[in-house]
């Protein structure tokens, strides 16, 4: 894998612990900025999805 330019949130302060994101060819990696070992890898496409299904409420029956 090519070396790939982290993001960070702007919401994100100095201290806190984040969701970094980076992009390369059509595939996302996200990864935690406390463990930078585990990343996850999807497509634009699925994570576009993921996240206007999170802003519908599809998986607040999960919360707690």
């Amino acid at each position: 894998m090519r070396q790939l330019n982290w993001q960070k949130s702007s919401f994100s302060g100095e201290e806190a612990n984040c969701v970094e994101i980076a992009s390369a060819d059509e595939l996302v990696h996200i990864r935690e900025s406390d463990d930078p070992t585990h990343v996850v890898t999807t497509t634009r496409p699925t994570l576009r999805a993921w996240i206007r299904a999170a802003k519908a409420g599809d998986f607040d029956h999960f919360a707690v």
